[in-house]
């Protein structure tokens, strides 16, 4: 009995797996040709507007034929760099980056309505352009309200992409006669017997103004009290001390000091060191304690520092003798 069942079970297997095999042969086999244009169907087309877009770039190699001299300066620059950075697309790389599509001026010489040329366009636009990529980092960050930008002074009156004459940050001129440019006032100042080294090269205009804009006065690199850009060297006078001198905290450093130069020793205001200290301390100033009777003003050479060494403030006695 047992072995009837299994020849009938062993039957029935063969007799399914005949069927399913029938089942697969009778099915319709598609061509090649037909497995090839179906696979081409299921593969989506690209969208037609970023390839008419990208038509009108052209890349940086065109330019150079006529350009020659622009080319030869800028494959030199960090603009350069731009070629290789292929993460903003064609726009942003190479001479395309800054002067925008130039197919059609390639194909006419004459066709300049889309590139972007920077001798006839505005101060505004200029710096919109170029704040497109520099926009970034603490540099940039006031560009758009600086002084500079409120007077119509564009990125190109102080840096040349094609004809920099200081492969650093590619400026026109050497610091600081790019600053006496137009900041003719302040080169005498410069020249007097006291003054910050800026003709000698030891400090530069930028190492106090950013000249791309702060949040403070005169584009100083420095806090809302602009006595923070003085401490960057005079680190000794910054404190905190024991006992402030209120002055330095209240007015900062330029309530005594001129910071481009002066007649004067340390860059005082006054030449006679009294005559500053009085300024703050007669008995007409109720915050400021009044010079004692004892003090003898009329005698030369008693200079108020003579005694109160530490003007700028003590960690050991407030009327600042140490």
């Amino acid at each position: 009995m047992m072995a009837r069942f299994g020849v009938r079970r062993f039957l029935g297997l063969m007799i399914a797996c005949g069927l399913l095999s029938a089942l697969a042969l009778a099915r319709p086999q598609g061509t090649p040709a037909a497995a090839d244009k179906s696979a081409a169907a299921q593969e989506k087309t690209p969208p037609s507007a970023p390839a008419t877009a990208t038509s009108d770039y052209v890349g940086s190699e065109p330019c150079k034929v006529c350009h020659v001299d622009e080319y030869s300066s800028w494959e030199r620059s960090p603009h350069w760099k731009t070629t290789l950075d292929t993460r903003g697309g064609p726009a942003k790389q190479g001479c395309e980056s800054c002067h925008g599509a130039a197919a059609s001026h390639i194909a006419d010489p004459t066709d300049t309505s889309k590139l972007f040329l920077f001798e006839k366009a505005s101060a505004k636009d200029i710096n919109a352009r170029c704040l497109t990529c520099h926009a970034s980092g603490s540099e940039h960050m006031a560009a758009i309200d600086s002084l500079h930008a409120k007077n119509d002074v564009s990125c190109i009156s102080c840096h040349s992409p094609h004809h920099s004459i200081e492969p650093q940050f590619l400026l026109v001129k050497a610091q600081p006669e790019l600053c006496y440019s137009c900041h003719l006032q302040q080169k005498p100042q410069f020249a007097m017997p006291f003054h910050h080294r800026v003709n000698e090269g030891l400090v530069q205009c930028t190492d106090c103004h950013n000249p791309h804009g702060t949040i403070g006065e005169h584009q100083l690199r420095s806090s809302a009290t602009q006595d923070a850009v003085c401490f960057t060297c005079h680190a000794e006078k910054q404190g905190p001390f024991v006992f402030e001198h209120e002055v330095v905290k209240v007015e900062g450093c330029e309530s005594c000091h001129t910071p481009h130069g002066s007649p004067n020793a340390h860059l005082l205001k006054v030449s006679n060191v009294n005559i500053l200290c009085l300024s703050c301390h007669t008995t007409s100033f109720t915050n400021a304690p009044g010079a004692p009777s004892f003090h003898n003003q009329a005698a030369q050479y008693q200079a108020c520092t003579m005694c109160h060494s530490q003007i700028h403030g003590s960690n050991f006695d407030p009327t600042f003798f140490k």
